[in-house]
């Protein structure tokens, strides 16, 4: 789907890696095999060769310093598109990532030949309010074209003072022309959990995100939730959610199994064979589950998908998955720099990997959008002026028909969800 994911939330956030943070000393993890073996003297002559004559001949004069550290940087670009060199800014950048608080405009975007792909716009921002959508193209911030000036600093350009102005020019597939959309930046506090009622005792959580917080902060809900009537079903939104912290996938799932593997995850060193387990306290009891994904659910979403999916403890609905099945580590090197370097492959309980494969939903549902026709309907007691309310069913039919046309895969999965708990009555 996307020609090399970066993820980057523009402000102060990268929430599609599943970050395990190590110690840069390398002395207790590198393959001792591979420093034993003859340093390949003739591709170290090659560059060599390269860095002179670069020196010599490109048109403008150029630091060694610039030469060595892009030299590092291509480097780890060429091994996979989430492996990366963290310069200094890059690095503070990502260490307050999942601090859920940062300035811009709201959207989590990939690179995508040159121009930005929006992956989605973040909830209750800027990006959100003036209208922009998952699958936008960004090819213009204040006219600056991006592919002349490079995705890192149109990042950039993108960030600001809150209150700022700033105008991107969009390009949409069901639109003829590129158009312009002003914003106003803002500081953006991202609520990583969002909950409602979908119908009495049926309740809806939508996590954008996985931060340090998101699993205390889903079990807060989930009490305020339950504090009257227990929960019948519950809804598990994970569409266009890019992942973020292993750990904060990990706990979400606790919060709904009792017991046996969550995630394991296998690499070369012995720091990235891991293996995370489940605790015997839930934060709902064995209700039924609907969890919903799409193409943007990757990485940490995929892990709580995959895990809920493997112990037959939710329906997964929806389209597959991205299929970002790999957990890149942090390695901080001198200088304030570090590498991130992807390090190990991650497994759902039955041990598959969904790399470059993702999660195929149990039940797959197109998003869709559907218009309702009285057409046959008839003239019903609702409908007459004056009728008599009948309480919490007419808030859930209201519910049902403002779903259907706003959105169907939530819909389907509601009335999923209530014949999953009619079923569950009848047996009791």
């Amino acid at each position: 789907m996307y020609r090399k994911l970066v993820s980057i939330v523009v402000g102060t956030m990268l929430t599609t890696v599943s970050l395990n943070l190590f110690s840069a000393d390398a002395s207790d993890t590198v393959d001792r095999q591979v420093t034993q073996k003859q340093l390949p003297l003739d591709e170290i002559r090659r560059f060599s060769e390269v860095f002179d004559r670069i020196k010599k001949a490109y048109v403008e004069p150029v630091s060694d310093r610039k030469l060595l550290e892009d030299a590092v940087r291509g480097m780890l670009d060429g091994l996979d598109p989430h492996s990366s060199y963290l310069a200094p800014d890059e690095y503070s950048e990502l260490q307050i990532q999942t601090s859920g608080q940062f300035g811009g405009v709201g959207i989590e975007i990939s690179q995508d030949e040159g121009v930005i792909r929006v992956i989605t716009p973040i909830d209750d921002t800027p990006a959100m309010r003036a209208g922009i959508k998952a699958g936008d193209l960004i090819i213009k911030i204040d006219g600056k074209v991006i592919q002349s000036i490079g995705v890192d600093q149109a990042i950039l350009l993108m960030r600001g003072k809150p209150g700022s102005e700033i105008i991107l020019t969009v390009v949409r597939d069901d639109e003829a022309k590129p158009f312009d959309v002003p914003l106003k930046r803002a500081l953006i506090s991202v609520t990583s959990v969002r909950t409602r009622f979908l119908e009495p005792q049926i309740a809806y959580v939508r996590i954008s995100q996985f931060q340090h917080q998101t699993a205390a902060d889903l079990n807060s809900e989930l009490e305020k939730m339950q504090r009257d009537k227990p929960l019948k079903g519950l809804v598990l939104d994970l569409r266009n959610n890019p992942g973020g912290v292993l750990r904060g996938a990990v706990d979400v799932t606790d919060a709904f199994v009792s017991e046996g593997i969550i995630v394991s995850t296998k690499g070369r060193l012995a720091s990235s064979q891991m293996s995370f387990e489940a605790t015997t306290v839930m934060s709902v009891a064995d209700i039924p589950i609907v969890v919903l994904i799409n193409g943007g659910s990757a990485s940490a979403s995929e892990i709580v998908a995959g895990a809920l999916q493997d112990k037959n403890r939710a329906i997964i609905l929806g389209t597959n998955s991205f299929g970002k099945g790999s957990v890149q580590s942090v390695l901080q090197l001198t200088g304030n720099r570090a590498i991130k370097l992807t390090t190990a492959r991650y497994y759902t309980p039955s041990g598959r990997s969904i790399q470059a494969k993702g999660i195929e939903p149990d039940i797959i549902v197109e998003q869709a959008q559907v218009s309702i026709s009285n057409r046959g309907g008839g003239i019903k007691e609702r409908d007459l002026a004056g009728h008599l309310s009948n309480g919490e069913d007419a808030v859930a039919i209201e519910t049902s028909s403002v779903l259907l046309e706003t959105d169907f895969q939530l819909y389907e999965a509601l009335n999923l969800l209530k014949g999953l708990v009619l079923v569950g009555s009848n047996k009791r």
